[in-house]
């Protein structure tokens, strides 16, 4: 059944790429995307639309005390503003892009169980924190008449993503040789994420889904097939390795790249979605 969808941030790279795929595999859907940068959004006629898509967020930026109530104004009010809309105007779903830092684990360098949907929510960074006061005023607002989705999102990669993948793969340009680590990551790929979104729609469910690829990657064989695809040999050190485990375990870039940080499997499932294979 066709779907109007309106994607509020319109410059973010998950509504642009959203948009993109929507294109190819719903061309009977339409799809428009509108900036929520200043208040114009609020002369908008959302009862035009079937859901609303909200992306638009600060992330990808190192978080300053002194901007603590940006992150709350873009982060938890203006949600809550559009939801609030977008429920009077008659829109039946609404998708919030959250994150999995509500959970407040950066990845430690040791063995970690899985993050399920049980995992206690204990933010420690300003985007966690404001993410997750938007879930819940959210969640107060859900309704059989108007359908919340709250997707609790790992680190996002695909071609132009920006944040730790995109330093990732710079990294993989230059080094013959890493640390070999065992560790846990979870990671989605954005077309991935894109369709869980259209099915979500399509279905209306609602809830509370972690969203994931369809399992679960290692930082030192991610960046091994990276220079793989670049036709570059690697050589994966266990001594480095070691000495990451030894020295790096307090460091925070370090725990960002080589510590686990991983969903649980079996709570990534979505009633209804065909796995895609990306």
């Amino acid at each position: 059944m066709m779907k109007r969808v309106l994607i509020t941030g319109k410059n973010s790279y998950s509504g642009k790429k959203f948009m993109e795929r929507l294109f190819e595999v719903k061309p009977d859907w339409v799809v428009e995307s509108i900036s929520v940068r200043n208040n114009d959004w609020m002369n908008e006629d959302f009862s035009r639309y079937d859901a609303i898509y909200h992306v638009a967020a600060i992330v990808h930026q190192k978080e300053d005390v002194s901007r603590e109530n940006e992150y709350y104004r873009v982060n938890s009010e203006l949600p809550l503003k559009l939801a609030l809309k977008a429920k009077t105007e008659g829109v039946r779903s609404f998708v919030f892009l959250s994150s999995i830092a509500v959970y407040g684990i950066v990845g430690e360098i040791k063995s970690t169980k899985g993050i399920t949907k049980e995992t206690t929510k204990d933010p420690q960074t300003l985007n966690g924190k404001s993410k997750l006061l938007a879930e819940r005023n959210l969640k107060e607002l859900n309704d059989d008449e108007f359908k919340v989705s709250l997707l609790r999102v790992p680190l996002i990669y695909g071609e132009n993503s920006p944040g730790n993948y995109s330093s990732l793969l710079k990294l993989s340009k230059m080094l013959p040789i890493f640390p070999k680590v065992n560790n846990t990551r979870s990671m989605i790929h954005i077309d991935r994420l894109s369709d869980i979104v259209m099915h979500l729609i399509d279905s209306e469910l609602q809830g509370v889904f972690l969203v994931n690829d369809q399992k679960n990657i290692n930082t030192s064989l991610l960046f091994k097939a990276l220079r793989t695809q670049q036709k570059k040999k690697t050589y994966l050190s266990k001594l480095l390795g070691k000495c990451i485990l030894t020295f790096g375990k307090e460091i925070p870039l370090i725990k960002k790249l080589f510590g686990s940080m991983y969903f649980d499997l079996k709570d990534t499932k979505i009633p209804g979605f065909e796995e895609e294979k990306i």
